[in-house]
């Protein structure tokens, strides 16, 4: 499956999703293109060989990887599921979660959350066919699933990672960051998505876990510790560009300001992760350019003498919204679009949606709704096509036999033991 370069190093793609509850559309819509649409153009679909997801990411994940004996359909599929979801078949808001709210807050015996999950609980071990996942990984159509979560008692990013018989588990993981082995089925994939206070806590073996996102949004670190030499990252939030618009003065709610937090704590950590990846990478490129190629196999060894960290370059492609996915969600609300769902959560959504500013970014996590999915879609199959040229590039140096080079911009470095320096986030 993978190829290697001149050195026998292997070439291994990785794809790694973020996390953003009913953003996880706009994902959807990115992997259409590249598995179906651009798929057809090439003659072939590119050979995945690591899947990283966060929260929805993880969702998605979990999905492509028990669809890749035929990613093309796998990639319909997918779309299909986002673009016909109803929000009764993932969330439950009523009466009772409404009295339930002062648990949510005072937390108690049984964790609770603003929505009731059961509807997604039981859509997760409908559509996605779990037993498939074991079988691709037998089969070597995958080297790796990789999900993220974070355990509640500890705060610590746990990775449930299940491998192929021929992988090799990482020896070592960075700080506040454990490795755990498992077959992974429907209860990591909502663990991975809990959301804090809106969705309860996924107890995993008498240990409760929330979001991974919440210390992982985007989960890079996994893939390189892997052995990914190539990874292709999608990501849920606008790159930010130039200053920000001037707003009407008015006092934003808390639903607002809870979203601008959201957004912080599970959104914005993609522009650093690629900062130290790039950052990692250029020192590998300086080193090169000061002591001549073989700096990387010198620099290893003596990491090597002294039990250090390794270095090689990896490559790295950055798909994300041209558009904010906030500002698209408060326009879908406004305009009166939410169609399906009980009375009280449209009126939920509408009474979130007050503030300062164009965006509904809190409403924008958990809209899981066919119309404003297809939306997302659209748009990540149109942000991807855009990008066809880099695209082509990317997937075709992830296949090539020549030796692994860096391209500015879109590398980093690792070994399956690398770990982030102390104090940046798994």
């Amino acid at each position: 499956m993978s190829t290697h370069d001149s050195t026998g190093m292997a070439r291994r793609l990785a794809v790694v999703l973020a996390g953003g509850g009913a953003r996880g559309a706009y994902e959807a819509g990115v992997l259409s293109y590249i598995f179906d649409e651009l798929t057809g153009q090439r003659g072939h679909a590119p050979e995945v060989d690591f899947l990283c997801g966060t929260s929805v990411g993880a969702i998605n994940c979990a999905y492509l990887a028990s669809h890749l004996e035929d990613p093309v359909f796998g990639a319909r599929r997918l779309v299909d599921v986002w673009m016909n979801m109803k929000m009764s078949d993932v969330l439950g808001f009523g009466m009772r979660q409404t009295l339930r709210l002062p648990r949510v807050l005072m937390g108690g015996a049984d964790g609770a959350g603003l929505f009731d999950v059961s509807p997604m609980a039981d859509f997760l071990s409908r559509q996605i066919p779990w037993r498939a996942i074991s079988r691709n990984l037998r089969r070597g159509r995958l080297h790796g699933l990789s999900l993220s979560a974070t355990e509640v008692s500890s705060g610590r990013t746990t990775l449930f990672m299940q491998l192929s018989p021929e992988t090799p588990f990482p020896t070592r993981a960075p700080m506040r960051t454990i490795i755990r082995p498992t077959r992974i089925g429907p209860l990591h994939t909502l663990a991975s998505a809990a959301i804090p206070l809106l969705f309860p806590p996924v107890s995993i073996d008498g240990q409760l876990y929330v979001d991974g996102a919440v210390r992982q949004s985007t989960p890079i670190a996994p893939a390189l510790r892997l052995g990914a030499s190539h990874a292709l990252v999608i990501g849920t939030s606008q790159a930010a560009q130039g200053d920000s618009p001037k707003t009407t003065v008015k006092a934003p709610s808390a639903a607002f300001l809870l979203g601008k937090m959201m957004n912080a704590l599970l959104l914005d950590h993609l522009d650093s992760d690629v900062g130290m990846v790039n950052l990692l990478n250029n020192i590998v490129g300086t080193g090169e350019a000061a002591f001549g190629v073989g700096f990387d196999a010198q620099f290893n060894a003596a990491a090597a003498r002294r039990g250090g960290h390794m270095l090689k370059p990896i490559q790295m492609l950055v798909i994300r919204p041209s558009q904010g996915i906030g500002y698209l969600a408060a326009q879908y609300v406004r305009q009166g679009r939410l169609k399906t769902g009980p009375l009280l959560t449209r009126r939920l959504f509408q009474m979130m949606d007050v503030g300062v500013g164009d965006d509904a970014d809190l409403t924008s996590y958990f809209l899981f709704d066919g119309g404003f999915a297809r939306e997302l879609v659209e748009l990540g199959r149109a942000d991807a096509r855009a990008m066809k040229s880099e695209i082509l590039g990317f997937l075709d140096a992830a296949e090539s036999p020549d030796p692994v080079g860096l391209s500015p911009g879109h590398a980093s470095s690792s070994d399956g033991s690398w770990s982030l320096p102390p104090g940046q986030n798994a």
